[in-house]
């Protein structure tokens, strides 16, 4: 298909859509298999009793992800989307095998090492290859279907786990649906997925899938993206606190619910509703952006969020803790598409994808700040105390976004040629 036969929007590119939608599911399983039995086996298989320890996975995961999604949005901006997509696959062929196998601890964080490239090389992908296909409408949809996509995926994973834990122990059964979901995703990616680096430059008025020469280099688009601009970086923070609390959710709360004295089954349960609510919420939540903006629908989830963390604290029971993973699942879907369609209501075609891979760096580096501070509160005083301080801080991430930013489906950022013009200016020298 030639430029001149492109077309932008949803209905247009419906197929390779589709497409992509499934390839990210298959991306949320390969991280779903771990979120119930990870914690679990550390202290059932390893003897780990620090809770820092256990919890060093989710560090390696977050860092390697959070920097595998700055690569990812800056190399696709330069080499294509799906060269980078493949590369994600074949760095995560061999972690459900290495988790299944592995001697010892060590080989585990290894293991989470190669999930977060696949995980950034992947998901970011899907994300920016999304938005190229969709064009600047219905933004909050399309990101509504890619996270719809890849949470359900990452629920349904994580509660085939827990069901094969229950009945053949916690490994290596449950760890062999993901070699079916790395051997899936990557023949998808290879075969069928096409290029879509041509939408972009499509939308931005170029030919032939080639960057104007007036784009912001990547330390500007950096810059900006993390602090310059105030909606960015009330945006990057939000999503940094989002995952940050996600990383608490999938460390600390199945050895809290399981130190109750739940079964696994019902601890398994619990891991699954916050994402299974999560993902389907998105279908609404993603939409209703697109209509009602972005920044009060991004508030509301951190403080949604922050109302069911505080349920995992303030009660008791299986009944109790799965309303809080409701609102927790709710919050989390009114915040995650609407972030990631406010990146991209802000930045122009030209740097988009190196905007999302800033973005997605503060955000997915938010597992390894919430792994690393929730583990040192458990280990200095408990479990709950960790919980409650999660809480507060996704509270006040709302709070940020409440005052700090701007609207991102009216001006100033509707007309997005004149931003990017005044950005591309020469930026002043900093004194010293």
């Amino acid at each position: 298909m030639t430029t001149n036969e492109l077309k932008l929007g949803l209905g247009a590119n419906w197929r390779p859509f589709t497409l992509l939608v499934i390839v990210n599911a298959f991306v949320g399983a390969m991280v779903g298999q771990e979120r119930t039995l990870l914690p679990l086996i550390a202290e059932a298989d390893f003897h780990l009793a620090s809770r820092s320890v256990i919890l060093s996975f989710l560090v390696s995961f977050g860092i390697v992800k959070a920097l595998a999604n700055l690569f990812a949005g800056f190399w696709s901006d330069r080499l294509g989307r799906k060269s980078i997509l493949v590369a994600g696959w074949l760095v995560g062929l061999p972690v459900p095998w290495l988790l299944m196998s592995a001697p010892s601890w060590g080989w585990v964080v290894f293991a989470n090492v190669l999930l977060g490239v696949n995980q950034g090389l992947c998901w970011s992908t899907t994300v920016i290859m999304k938005i190229d296909l969709v064009g600047p409408r219905r933004r909050g949809l399309a990101m509504g279907l890619n996270e719809f996509a890849g949470y359900m995926a990452v629920s349904v994973s994580a509660f085939l786990t827990g069901y094969l834990a229950t009945l053949y122990g916690l490994r290596p059964v449950p760890f062999y649906p993901g070699v079916a979901f790395a051997v899936l995703g990557l023949t998808l990616s290879l075969f069928l997925v096409p290029e879509t680096r041509p939408y972009a430059a499509l939308e931005s008025g170029g030919v032939g899938g080639e960057r104007r020469a007036s784009g912001p280099s990547f330390t500007h688009v950096l810059l900006l993206t993390s602090w310059k601009d105030k909606t960015l970086f009330a945006v990057s923070q939000a999503g940094l606190t989002n995952n940050l609390n996600d990383g608490m959710v999938w460390g600390l709360l199945p050895l809290l619910f399981a130190g109750s004295g739940l079964p696994l089954g019902q601890v398994g349960f619990l891991a699954a509703s916050y994402p299974a609510v999560w993902g389907m919420s998105q279908l609404a939540t993603g939409a209703l952006s697109d209509r009602w903006g972005r920044k009060w629908m991004i508030a509301a989830g951190m403080w949604v969020q922050s109302a069911g963390i505080v349920l995992f604290v303030a009660g008791t029971g299986f009944r109790v803790w799965l309303v809080g993973s409701v609102l927790l699942g709710l919050g989390t879907a009114m915040v995650y598409p609407t972030l990631l369609a406010a990146v991209s209501d802000v930045a122009h075609p030209d740097w988009r994808a190196s905007a999302v891979g800033v973005y997605r760096l503060w955000r997915d580096g938010g597992y390894a700040v919430g792994a690393l501070l929730s583990g040192l509160l458990a280990d200095a005083f408990d479990l709950r105390v960790s919980v409650a301080a999660v809480a507060g801080l996704t509270f006040l991430s709302g709070f940020v976004v409440a005052v700090v930013m701007r609207e991102t489906i009216s001006k100033p950022y509707k007309d997005r040629e004149a931003y990017h013009e005044k950005l591309v200016q020469p930026a002043p020298s900093v004194p010293g």
